[in-house]
Order: structure tokens, then C-alpha cells, then sequence
């Protein structure tokens, strides 16, 4: 119960800073800052109400406003923060707070870096010196101020108990500041840290595939050129070896083109370009080659797609994905089978489905395909895929903002579908 406790508030968290898709690192950094402050803001407004600590708790509402008005402007509106207005308002704000709160016997000493601290973190780099010397310029000031003037301090409490609990309960908020602070940046870190393990595993593999899977074929097709090469070759030899020449090329080709787009997935700047696409126009030249590859291989291929039907994709994207579904399904399924594609629209998402009689895959297997943690396996004739495919195919449909899910059944066939926001 408590991991899924964990799950639902971590869910609900990524909901309330935004998703990595929509927004940078500094604007999520921005959005958890806020949401710390606004709750501490809501705790000590009536703390310091209650201890009389009237100007304490106007600085708490004030900054409780300012980040929750930047925060909806940012994360719902999708406007860029601006950090100079807490800069500045930080500088005004604890100015002012310094002398109606005891000065330098007070806890705004306490607070002041605390939220300097905030303001670094949630600032481009090119303010930092600015800030920096601001602060540092202006904490010197008022406290030379109070030297020279001491009248100008108020004191809302009296020296001893009231001292103590102004301490005390001050202390807290940069603890938990800096706590969010770090948090955030070990986060970061950790799933920079990942990312990175996860992309040198994933060229360790591509390394393998270059140096084993591609270099095979090719040697392969050198050695049937070679004997095509042969003058005394009989003209049936011949017809056999230029047709499997021409599927060993065909599979190399297959092999080169994955790995091909795999290598630009794995670019950050790579572009996606969501547009209303029309399903039955934008995958007429995949159904068509898919049918060509299916008669070659003795395999009824079916489509039932509605003319009308809309979704909001990539275009190359999606007909990779979908050339490499039939493609799969082509592969795995005997001469004499039958493979389909079929797609409708049902609450505002639009439904592909890849069907199959092929062999299936066993239910052990079924979540590892989808993953990429299985090797390469051979197809009813012997084809060999590169086995990236679906890999790619899992990360091109989350590019999209879709989904793709596999069921299948050992022995009797596959149903692959993949869902995409209807145009």
C-alpha cells in the first residue's frame, strides 16, 4: 500500500510541475520552488498573525501570492517566469521586514540567504553576479543602518521567550528550502545519470549490431557474388542465387534503415511535427508495399481503414512505426496465414491494430520486446530483423504522444495496437 501511496503522489506531483516533454528543467525547478513557498507561505501567514508579527506575515502573503501568480502564468499558461521581480521584491521585502522585525536580534538574518539561494536557482546564469553582489550590498546597508540608527528597529516581542520562538519557528524555512534545493538537484542528476547508463548500454548494443548482425549479411552477399561471378554457373543456380542475394540484400537493407532512424532518435534535438493527418492517405504507401511483401510470401493481407479517419502524428514517424508492425507481422507469420490492419476512433483517440496468425509470443517474452531486451530472433523463412524495430517503435509512438501495446497469444498470432490523439 505505501508504494502505491508513493506512485499516486509522485503522479500527482509530476502533474503539478509539468511533464519533461513540456517544459525545461528550469521551469519544473521553478514550479516545485513555488509550490514549497506557497505552502510555507499558508503555514506561517497565521503563525505570525497570531504572534503579532503583522509585517512578517504581509511578507509571507506577499511572496505567497507572487509565486502562485508566476507559477500559473508558467505552468498553465505557458509563459516564461520572471526571476527580477523576485529579486527585486526579495530586496524590498526583507528590507523592510529587517527593521519591523528586531533587526539584526530578529530571524530575518536567517531567512535572507535562504531565499537568495531560491533565487539563484531559479535565475539564468547571467543574473547570478548581479543578484549576488545586490544582495550582499544591500544585507551590508541595512545592517549598517541599524548600527547608525537604531531607532529605526522595531521590536514586536519582548527579548527572551518571544526571541526564542521567533528562532525557533524561523528556522525552519530554510531548512526546508534548501532541502527542495537540493532534492531538485539530485533528482536531476540521478535521471541525467541514467539517461546517460542507458544510452552507452544502447550504443555497447549498436557496436555489437554494427560489428556482428550488419557485417554478417554483407559478407554473405560478397560470397554469393563471388559464385554469380562463376562462368559455369547453370542458369537455375543462377535464378536461386539472385533471389536470395536479392532478400539478403533486402534484409541488410531492412537492418541499415532501423538502425538508420534508431541513430536519429537518440538525437536530443530531434523534431517532431504533430499535424491532422489523414490515416488512409498517409499509410497508402506502407499498406501497399506491406501487401507486395505479403504476396511474396504466400500471406492474405487484409486493411480496413475509413477514409475519414484522422489523427494528430508525425508523418514519418508514424509510417515507420506502422512499416515495422506489418513488417514484424509479415515476418512471423507462415506462408498460407493472414496478417491486418484495421483502425477506428473512440474518445478522442484513434486506434490502430496490427494483427497476426503468426506464432505468437510467449507471455514471458511479451513485455521484454516492447523494452528492446531481447536479441534479434528469425522470422518463419528465415529473416532476421535487427531488433530495434520495436524499440524505436515504443519511443517514436511517446514522441507522438501515443502509446503502443502488444497482446498475443503463444502458437496462435499477435495483436499489436497503437493509439494517437484523434484529428
Amino acid at each position: 500500500m505505501t508504494n502505491i501511496y508513493k506512485e499516486r503522489l509522485g503522479e500527482r506531483w509530476k502533474k503539478l510541475t509539468g511533464n519533461t516533454s513540456e517544459f525545461t528543467l528550469e521551469a519544473r525547478f521553478f514550479h516545485s520552488i513555488s509550490l514549497g513557498a506557497i505552502l510555507l507561505s499558508l503555514v506561517y501567514i497565521p503563525y505570525n498573525i497570531s504572534a503579532g508579527l503583522y509585517m512578517a506575515a504581509f511578507s509571507c502573503l506577499l511572496f505567497g501570492c507572487l509565486f502562485f501568480y508566476e507559477y500559473y502564468r508558467s505552468r498553465f499558461r505557458f509563459k516564461p517566469y520572471r526571476g527580477f521581480v523576485f529579486g527585486l521584491a526579495g530586496l524590498l521585502v526583507f528590507s523592510v521586514n529587517y527593521f519591523a522585525n528586531s533587526g539584526i536580534q530578529g530571524s530575518t538574518d536567517l531567512i535572507w540567504p535562504a531565499y537568495l539561494l531560491l533565487l539563484l536557482t531559479i535565475s539564468p546564469y547571467r543574473q547570478y553576479l548581479v543578484w549576488i553582489i545586490s544582495y550582499i550590498v544591500v544585507f551590508a546597508l541595512i545592517h549598517v543602518t541599524e548600527h547608525l540608527y537604531p531607532t529605526l528597529v522595531h521590536y514586536p516581542f519582548r527579548p527572551g521567550k518571544g526571541q526564542l520562538i521567533d528562532r525557533i519557528t524561523a528556522f525552519p524555512i530554510p531548512v526546508i528550502t534548501i532541502c527542495i534545493v537540493i532534492g531538485m538537484l539530485r533528482k536531476s542528476y540521478d535521471r541525467e545519470h541514467a539517461t546517460v547508463k542507458r544510452r552507452d548500454a544502447e550504443k555497447s548494443r549498436l557496436l555489437s549490431i554494427l560489428s556482428h548482425d550488419l557485417r554478417a549479411p554483407l559478407i554473405q552477399i560478397q560470397q554469393y557474388l563471388e559464385v554469380l561471378s562463376n562462368p559455369d554457373l547453370s542458369g537455375d543456380d543462377r535464378l536461386q542465387m539472385e533471389e536470395t542475394l536479392n532478400r539478403a540484400n533486402g534484409q541488410t537493407l531492412e537492418m541499415l534503415t532501423s538502425l538508420l532512424y534508431w541513430s536519429r532518435s537518440q538525437q536530443e534535438n530531434a523534431n517532431v511535427s504533430l499535424t491532422r493527418l489523414n490515416l488512409a492517405d498517409n499509410l497508402s504507401n506502407t499498406l501497399a508495399m506491406a501487401e507486395t511483401l505479403a504476396a511474396q510470401k504466400g500471406i492474405v493481407f487484409k486493411c480496413h481503414i475509413d477514409p475519414s479517419l484522422h489523427a494528430i502524428g508525425d508523418t514519418d514517424m508514424l509510417q515507420l512505426v506502422v512499416r515495422n508492425l506489418l513488417q514484424n507481422a509479415i515476418k512471423f507469420t507462415s506462408p498460407g496465414g493472414d496478417v491486418s490492419i484495421e483502425a477506428e476512433s473512440d474518445r478522442g483517440f484513434t486506434r490502430i491494430y496490427v494483427k497476426d496468425s503468426g506464432k505468437g509470443i510467449a507471455a514471458d517474452d511479451l513485455e521484454a520486446i516492447l523494452s528492446g531486451n531481447t536479441k534479434p530472433s528469425f522470422g518463419t523463412a528465415g529473416e532476421k530483423g535487427v531488433g530495434l524495430g520495436l524499440t524505436l517503435c515504443r519511443e517514436f509512438m511517446e514522441r507522438q504522444g501515443g502509446s503502443i501495446t502488444a497482446e498475443s497469444v503463444f502458437g496462435e498470432g499477435s495483436v499489436f495496437t497503437i493509439e494517437l490523439p484523434a484529428g
